[in-house]
């Protein structure tokens, strides 16, 4: 296949999906990673998509098709040792006979192997944390219905009477796809309509980010600052950006990334 009919494919792919994986494109394509590569690099330097680890995402958001936001295998990658100390610290804030709930993201995911050992009533609308966390039976778990969105593993419901609104926890733990002095902030209206309403049914909210997010913004405000109990981060957090978050009340517990014992997979 020549080098313009490559492009034109790999462009058609993110302008339909917002962001595609080099494997899958090279699958695709029918082409060697390597070369799939070279071309996401020149595309980039053309400024026609943005180069990301493992893959390449469109300079705009698609107005329909899959939700907005990289494909959960490509986040998983980003600042992995970050989210895995982030994930034992938040487990701390759990203890046995808590009723919790853990959202869909990469970070939150990591959160269900360092709290299975607890006796536990669970919601998710995470795929990966139900998978994990039904081998063990000390936990009770919910998991959210709806639509089942793969490349994010998570199930999303655009309904309101569903079996969330009889689900009262005492914390949820939420991802972001960024931070700033407005609030948590995400990229997809769906997410937000359903996170908004996981918020709706905690006593607290905990928010699992690592400080990349601080410098990350969006669109779509899911929530306030004044709504965040506590924020679970690392040390790369700025004193500007934790000097507001403080300001507004939210507690904020540093990771120690030297921490984290060897973590099983999920």
């Amino acid at each position: 296949m020549l080098d313009i009919e490559r492009h034109r494919l790999i462009l058609s792919e993110v302008s339909q999906r917002s962001v595609v994986t080099i494997k899958d494109m090279a699958d695709l394509l029918s082409a060697s990673e390597s070369t799939v590569r070279r071309d996401i690099t020149e595309l980039d330097e053309k400024g026609l998509l943005r180069k990301i680890r493992g893959g390449a995402e469109a300079l705009t958001a698609p107005a329909i098709g899959n939700l907005v936001g990289r494909p959960f295998n490509i986040s998983q990658g980003i600042n992995s040792g970050q989210k895995q100390a982030i994930a034992r610290a938040a487990a701390n804030l759990c203890h046995d006979g808590d009723s919790i709930i853990i959202n869909g993201g990469t970070t939150t995911s990591l959160l269900a192997q360092y709290v299975s050992d607890f006796s536990l009533h669970v919601l998710t609308n995470s795929l990966p944390v139900f998978e994990y966390l039904l081998k063990f039976e000390k936990v009770n778990l919910t998991i959210a219905g709806g639509s089942i969105y793969r490349e994010q593993n998570i199930v999303l419901s655009p309904f309101e009477n569903d079996v969330v609104n009889h689900f009262f926890a005492s914390k949820v733990f939420l991802g972001a796809q960024g931070i700033s002095r407005v609030g948590v902030m995400e990229s997809d209206p769906l997410v937000i309509q359903a996170e908004s309403q996981l918020i709706k049914q905690a006593e607290k909210v905990v928010v699992l980010a690592d400080s990349e997010k601080f410098q990350r913004k969006s669109s779509m405000v899911l929530c306030t600052l004044e709504k965040i109990s506590t924020l679970v981060t690392d040390a790369g957090i700025d004193d500007h950006s934790a000097s507001v978050l403080e300001s507004h009340g939210v507690e904020i517990i540093i990771a120690d990334e030297n921490d984290v014992p060897p973590p099983s997979m999920l």
